[in-house]
């Protein structure tokens, strides 16, 4: 794509400058000429756009005022650039983050119980889905938590799946072993159902944390299957162990915090169930913050943890912490319920 124009740099030299840009100066550029509007929809600028923003994790944060059910705020903890307010008032309803996967998130609307969005921040792009017809799917344990809500994102072929389930249960009974599934079809555009069956294991399961399970539920959306993977062996269960599943670097990780130790493993074989530790960080500097802290995002260079009311990151190569935000009054509610790894990326979500 020639870009250049009647300048004096390289088209390539152009597209690294742009690529490293902030979400808002890039959008400003967008009006500087009509190459570079064209830019933000050429496929090469955009492979280039994700693989840089891919390297610079960041974390978003729903702040919610405890004095007021309906006022909230977004605020995105960006390890390069610090932190700045975050705003989804493009989707002109009052939301709340669900998910978040490679750019996109999926948003619920509060006052409308069902609607859920996909959304685009840096393009400020959404795709408001179609309602399914199916009854609300809510899990048996704890009472009234709400359905586990998962996003899938193909970044190749631009398409994505939504993920609701949970297991439905008649008030007073308990549930009879169903599990029930909705997966939203980007490219379809609707949804389908499916039912599995699953032990009770499962209803004692968070969305990425675990006390004292053996192995994880993946779901298969290409045949719609549900498998159980088992957990690495060296797993320690003693009492105050935590485990949390995230992401690293595009494959799948677990962590586990002790009091003293935070061990991180790796999957590096799908099929074979293979697990491999890459990591063992001493958190005794950290120690009064353990029993509260929980981890957020990873990267083979940093860690992002929170705690009551922090945003921590650890830097693994220097071994240092650093505080990345802080709560500073003490009416907001707890930030385990609403942060999320996040980063920017030309994700289209139409």
């Amino acid at each position: 794509m020639d870009i250049r124009g009647e300048g004096i740099f390289p088209d390539e030299v152009v597209i690294q400058i742009l690529a490293r840009l902030p979400v808002k100066p890039l959008l400003r550029c967008k009006t500087v000429c009509k190459l570079w509007y064209k830019l933000l929809f050429d496929k090469y600028f955009i492979q280039v756009y994700n693989e840089v923003s891919r390297k610079n994790p960041m974390i978003l944060v729903e702040i919610s005022d405890s004095s007021s059910v309906s006022k909230s705020s977004l605020i995105c903890v960006d390890n390069l650039r610090g932190v700045s307010e975050f705003s989804l008032d493009f989707l002109n309803d009052r939301v709340k983050v669900r998910a978040s996967c490679n750019g996109l998130l999926c948003c619920s609307s509060i006052p409308d119980k069902g609607v859920f969005y996909v959304c685009n921040p840096v393009t400020r792009e959404f795709r408001l889905l179609p309602k399914s017809r199916e009854r609300p799917v809510t899990r048996f344990y704890p009472d009234g938590e709400a359905t586990l809500v998962g996003l899938a994102c193909d970044s190749m072929y631009q398409k994505f799946n939504v993920v609701l389930a949970g297991c439905h249960r008649t008030f007073g009974h308990r549930p009879d072993g169903s599990f029930i599934c909705l997966v939203f079809d980007s490219e379809m555009n609707k949804w389908r159902k499916f039912i599995s069956f699953q032990d009770d294991h499962f209803t004692h399961m968070n969305k990425n944390q675990t006390a004292s399970a053996t192995y994880i539920l993946v779901l298969d959306l290409s045949c719609d299957v549900w498998r159980k993977m088992p957990l690495p062996y060296e797993l320690s269960y003693r009492v105050g162990n935590r485990i949390y599943l995230l992401d690293f670097d595009g494959s799948l990780s677990v962590i586990q915090i002790s009091e003293a130790w935070m061990n991180i493993w790796v999957l590096k074989d799908y099929w074979k169930d293979e697990w491999c530790l890459v990591d063992k960080v001493s958190l005794r500097c950290i120690r009064g913050m353990v029993p509260g802290i929980f981890p957020i995002s990873q990267t083979g260079e940093y860690v992002f943890l929170a705690t009551h009311k922090q945003v921590l990151v650890y830097h693994r190569r220097t071994q240092v912490w650093k505080e990345m935000y802080s709560v500073k009054y003490s009416s907001t509610l707890p930030l385990w319920f609403s942060a999320h790894a996040y980063r920017s990326t030309m994700f289209s979500c139409n």
